[in-house]
């Protein structure tokens, strides 16, 4: 079969493509037919090592994708051979992702992806969603689970909102019955935000952001789905009703996070940092079966009518497809691994 590979962290050129034997799961795992991998932010930063240090000689790259499963390990059921599935954390504490056109996984991290769902939703789900779920559900009195209904009379800020998992929150928030409020930083992304179903979509460069948001949320957020912390924290606090929770999963830009306790402490703010991979069992077991119903339902559709571009590029290309996310692309940046 053909893999991506690379044997040393670095730039994008560590990555080669080259010819690996088909690999057979083991007791508890199953093997897939990889047809679209998805790339994350997270993807690039352990091929460059900024993430953490290379823990196996040889690595392909890649946490999400979507396929067909072809093969079951011991202990499996083998009526799950044909199954269409979504991967998520496929290279998560494993040596192979899903940059190739076969891979094995734990058959937890295989989920069942509805027949009327293409595999180019299914390998957008993953760290975007997943995490996406995770912002949505820490509030002190939200919702844990989230379903039709779980968020109404909520409102949601979806810093962002043109981005992966900005996307995923706009959705899923507007799934569970919150309203919306997305930023942004120009006309373009408020096109795709307001495409995502945010219901209202404000240009932070612009006038008096936090004013427009509390005319449409005059008693406040009740939680903010934070990308780039240090930049729009106060802007994040000028729209936080009392009790309010910033979920925070990104800090792009890299600004340093300048925090105002006593105005914190006045707000009882929740400031909750979350990444999946400690999340715990638990909260991503939950978080799995609500998207899996909202995709269900029809919920997390994508393409640019759907507000979240499809950039696309061949498995020999995934290095241009790793430079695509590093260099900022809006939209998800997908890898067509079945031709």
């Amino acid at each position: 079969m053909k893999a991506i590979i690379y044997r040393d962290n670095g730039a994008p050129d560590v990555l080669r493509l080259v010819e690996r034997d088909l690999p057979e799961p083991g007791p508890g795992e199953l093997r897939v037919r990889v047809a679209v991998s998805g790339v994350n932010p997270t993807d690039w930063q352990a091929r460059s090592g900024n993430a953490h240090p290379k823990q196996f000689p040889e690595v392909t790259p890649h946490l999400d994708g979507a396929g067909t499963i072809d093969a079951v390990g011991e202990g499996i059921d083998r009526s799950r051979v044909g199954e269409r599935v979504w991967l998520f954390m496929a290279a998560a504490g494993r040596p192979t992702g899903t940059a190739a056109e076969f891979t094995v996984v734990p058959a937890e991290l295989a989920v069942p992806l509805p027949d009327e769902a293409g595999f180019d939703v299914g390998a957008s789900l993953g760290v975007p969603a997943l995490t996406a779920h995770r912002a949505l559900t820490v509030a002190e009195d939200g919702p844990r689970r989230l379903r039709p209904g779980a968020l109404d009379g909520k409102v949601v800020l979806a810093a962002g909102g043109a981005g992966a998992v900005g996307h995923a929150v706009i959705q899923l928030a507007r799934w569970a019955g919150a309203t919306v409020v997305s930023t942004v930083s120009g006309p373009e992304k408020a096109r795709l935000a307001t495409a995502a179903g945010a219901h209202h979509v404000v240009n932070y460069r612009e006038g008096d952001p936090a004013a427009e948001i509390r005319a449409f949320a005059p008693g406040g957020v009740d939680i903010v789905a934070e990308v780039a912390l240090g930049a729009n924290l106060a802007l994040d606090l000028a729209v936080l009703r009392t009790r309010g929770t910033i979920s925070t999963y990104a800090n792009d830009g890299g600004a340093p996070v300048d925090l105002n306790v006593l105005q914190n402490m006045v707000l009882n703010t929740r400031l909750q940092f979350l990444v999946l991979y400690t999340a715990g069992p638990e909260a991503r077991a939950a978080a799995v079966e609500d998207v899996a119903a909202a995709v269900r339902d029809g919920a997390l559709p994508v393409g640019e009518e759907h507000g979240l571009p499809l950039v696309r590029f061949p498995l020999d290309r995934t290095a241009d497809a790793h430079r695509a996310v590093e260099g900022g692309t809006v939209g998800k940046v997908l890898v067509d691994v079945t031709s």
